[in-house]
């Protein structure tokens, strides 16, 4: 295939889900799957066969999820629009609201649906304000108990979400300890309640069991069905995106100019000021992998390499799933990736191609 593309290996996928439906059984809890984080369809009859459904943060995804994914469809909104809230209801199986202001402005509309409310514990596992959903004067929930209370006849769970990329099962324990210990009074009323997605619970060496019993024990004292809501966790180090050199220069350091962009095709890198992932990373050459976007800081980051690198050579950056498709845009009109799927034979299976028309489309 002519690169670049993100390049989705199904085998390694099927890993992830096994280890989310081992969880899941001795847990009893539910997986689903945050489409914030990954969205791209083609693989939903794979995901589905180990995951319960979906979770959204917008209309499209709520629609999307329903349209695609079987099983239940959550909907969550930072904020409903009155023009959009009618469609969400017919699309979802449980709506969420953000605030007790939203609830009771959408009371009439949800009557009929199985209604949540988002709590903030303020506390959380992220090193990134810019994604910490328990910064100062953060928006997403409500913190207040005492401002909770009183709509408990109106909701029948909670959501929260106050893990970030959380591979540490002590602090994981430990912050739901202080859920407990603020919200425990109200959660023993209600029917359900999720915990988001952020725990790295598939990553090597993660102790699942523990995982296991402590869902399970949460279950069980308070009575609910425990939902998990996993992106990154289902989607890592299954996706590569492929890239093909394109020019080489020095300008005190070799440089390697690739055909892709990290502002236009892995965003996050330049939002987190992080390095991609290259495998192997080893050898004398040190060469510094650019974007061909104008933006002087399209640098996916400084690689080591056996052999000089030159024009032509393919590099495949490593873990290309998570908030990368859902992310890429058109910056520079820079041809968009295609898609395309590893199957577990090792058939490699193109299922999406853009090109001018599409870029042309997304303008006026």
């Amino acid at each position: 295939m002519q690169t670049p593309y993100y390049l989705i290996d199904k085998k390694r996928l099927r890993a992830n889900m096994e280890k989310i439906a081992w969880l899941c059984a001795h847990s009893g809890a539910k997986s689903l799957l945050a489409l914030k984080c990954f969205a791209t369809w083609s693989v939903f009859d794979l995901m589905s066969e180990y995951m319960d459904g979906t979770t959204s943060s917008s209309l499209y995804e709520v629609k999307l999820g329903h349209e695609k994914f079987p099983g239940e469809t959550h909907a969550y909104s930072v904020a409903y629009a009155d023009h959009e809230i009618e469609d969400v209801i017919a699309s979802c199986d449980k709506i969420i609201f953000n605030s007790v202001s939203q609830l009771k402005r959408f009371e009439q509309q949800s009557a009929d649906t199985i209604r949540g409310l988002r709590v903030n514990p303020q506390v959380s596992s992220s090193d990134f304000d810019l994604a910490d959903p328990a910064r100062p004067f953060s928006r997403l929930g409500e913190h207040d108990p005492a401002t909770i209370e009183p709509v408990m006849d109106k909701v029948s769970g909670f959501m929260f979400h106050n893990n970030c990329e959380n591979d540490d099962f002590e602090k994981f324990d430990e912050m739901l300890g202080v859920i407990e210990e603020r919200f425990g009074h109200l959660i023993t009323r209600c029917d359900w309640i999720s915990l988001g997605g952020g725990i790295h619970f598939t990553g090597d060496d993660y102790p699942l069991e523990k995982l296991a019993g402590r869902l399970k024990k949460l279950s069980e004292t308070y009575g609910v069905q425990v939902y998990l809501e996993p992106g990154e966790a289902a989607i890592t180090k299954t996706t590569t995106l492929e890239v093909t050199v394109l020019d080489t220069m020095n300008n005190g350091k070799d440089l390697a100019i690739v055909d892709s962009s990290i502002e236009a095709h892995m965003l996050d890198l330049l939002i987190y000021r992080e390095s991609a992932r290259l495998i192997p990373n080893t050898g004398p050459h040190k060469v510094m992998i650019c974007g061909k976007s104008c933006l002087a800081g399209d640098i996916f980051g400084e690689f080591s390499f056996e052999e000089p690198v030159k024009v032509g050579d393919r590099l495949s950056v490593q873990d290309a799933a998570g908030y990368t498709m859902v992310k890429k845009n058109w910056f520079n009109g820079v041809k968009m990736p295609s898609i395309a799927i590893k199957e577990e034979n090792g058939e490699i299976r193109p299922v999406r191609h853009f090109d001018y028309e599409d870029y042309k489309a997304s303008l006026s």
